[in-house]
């Protein structure tokens, strides 16, 4: 075995993450680890990373066992992380990241040359002198891939890799994960997604509330087996409520038009969203449907059109660390924070005055309520799980009680479970009377979602047809000519 994990256990106050776990990665395998959010899987990771340090247990690489003090440690021992969030240099280039990364200690125009190739050949293209502040969500995503891969790591981990890329390319990538492995390195997948582990993976191993439950081969794994083992059960189905279409309109865009950082990001934008619409955007990264999104919801000025939107409005940013959360506050002061002004927690006209006792009892309450798996509403927010973390960002954004809801890949990294029940309250926020805006970059979740789809391309919004199928809207997302449009 390549990386043996045996025993591994952690706490986190009175929270026990892991308990009693054991995973073997061997040499040219792609090894999938499911589970619900909260199940360990990225403290799993961050221990055999060395950035976290077991309670108990051991690890080994290549049948000797090591200790880790910190993540050098393990890339000493050929161990590389791809992980949930960005861990890049905002003030540094994309290319210095990468030199940082690798330790590559070359002069610049050879370091450019260096990343322009690394990049072409593993087929993940970045700007080698973009800063790495101005990437969006994906592209720091296609980063982490290519400074792990830079380090020349033997064993790969990777947490959620796909989580914000296109399905063309997460299909990059596992072509590079499938490289890496048959060239002799091993794979730690982490996802939500079992069609990726199905496909991709050698073996799964499933975790549930901190512990294993299930180990087999891909090819004695189902979608069903693996379903069962992360939630104990059956995946519960809620009904969709029947859509309104007589709703006022609470949304009008005429000729918008919002700039981006360079040239102009929506160039074309004319529609209405009525309350109790569920309108769903799909579009290749950068074409448009992030100025979109945020000019709906108020945090980008368009410079050309009419754009009218009811009060009022709750955003659920893709970026739940930067944009969502504040990490080192802990979970009720991040809830005063984005609820805001007109919270029942506040009062005086002049002075503000914040009653911590019943904001705390509140988002005690919502904790509940959204199933945040947490210590409790002093816990800090960077304590949490990707998907708890997302979780909280939905249960704040709904307790606005907002007549307009945008939201920008609302079930990033949660799992099939917590996935199901983000889209009953978003349809439900709908079936009360709001107007929901959002965009993913899943085209199974804009099917399933939208009443209706718009597809944003080269700056411009079009509606797609109703009843538009997975190819259809792939041709629309690339401008392509397709047969029966009308």
């Amino acid at each position: 075995m390549l990386l043996t994990l045996t025993g591994i256990s952690k706490s986190f106050g009175p929270v026990q993450a892991l308990r009693n776990v054991d995973l073997a990665v061997r040499a040219g395998e792609v090894h999938a680890v499911l589970g619900e959010n909260g199940a360990g899987k990225s403290t799993l990771m961050l221990i055999a990373d060395g950035l976290l340090r077991p309670d108990a247990g051991t690890i080994a690489v290549d049948g000797t066992r090591v200790g880790f003090r910190s993540a050098r440690d393990a890339r000493r021992h050929g161990i590389g992380m791809v992980h949930q969030h960005s861990t890049a240099v905002p003030a540094l280039s994309v290319m210095e990241n990468i030199a940082l990364a690798a330790g590559w200690p070359v002069p610049r125009a050879a370091l450019r040359r260096r990343v322009d190739e690394l990049t072409s050949r593993l087929s993940l293209p970045l700007d080698p002198a973009l800063p790495a502040s101005r990437l969006t969500v994906a592209l720091k995503q296609r980063l982490e891939i290519v400074k792990a891969l830079a380090a020349e790591a033997r064993i790969l981990l990777l947490d959620e890799p796909t989580a914000v890329l296109a399905p063309a390319e997460a299909g990059d990538l596992f072509r590079v994960v499938r490289g890496f492995a048959q060239s002799g390195g091993a794979v730690v997948l982490i996802t939500h997604k079992l069609d990726e582990a199905l496909v991709v993976a050698d073996r799964i191993t499933v975790l549930r509330r901190g512990a294993v439950v299930h180990t087999a081969p891909r090819e004695h794994a189902t979608a069903a087996g693996l379903t069962a083992a992360m939630i104990g059960g059956a995946l519960s189905v809620v009904p969709r409520p029947e859509v309104r279409t007589d709703g006022p309109v609470l949304v009008r865009c005429d000729a918008l038009e919002v700039a981006r950082e360079s040239g102009t990001g929506l160039r074309q934008a004319s529609f209405t969203i009525r309350g109790g619409e569920l309108v769903a955007v799909a579009g290749v990264e950068g074409n448009g449907q992030r100025e979109l999104l945020r000019a709906v919801a108020g945090l980008r000025r368009p410079f050309r059109g009419l754009l009218e939107v009811s009060r009022p409005i709750a955003f659920i940013p893709e970026d739940r660390t930067t944009e969502g959360l504040i990490p080192t506050l802990n979970l009720t002061e991040n809830v005063v924070l984005g609820v805001g002004r007109a919270a029942p927690w506040i009062s005086g006209r002049w002075v503000r005055r914040v009653d911590w006792r019943a904001a705390r009892r509140r988002t005690a309450e919502l904790l509940h309520e959204f199933g945040v798996r947490a210590a409790g509403p002093d816990a800090a927010a960077v304590s949490l799980s990707g998907g708890n973390q997302q979780k909280l960002l939905v249960a704040r954004a709904l307790e606005r009680h907002p007549r307009v809801l945008v939201a920008e890949n609302p079930t990033r990294g949660l799992d099939l479970q917590a996935a199901a029940e983000v889209h009953a309250r978003l349809r439900g926020v709908a079936a009360a009377g709001a107007a929901v805006l959002i965009y993913s970059n899943d085209l199974d979740e804009v099917l399933q979602l939208g009443d209706r789809v718009l597809v944003a391309a080269e700056g411009v919004i079009t509606e797609a047809p109703p009843g538009v199928d997975p190819l259809l809207l792939g041709a629309m997302m690339l401008r392509r000519e397709w047969p029966n449009a009308g």
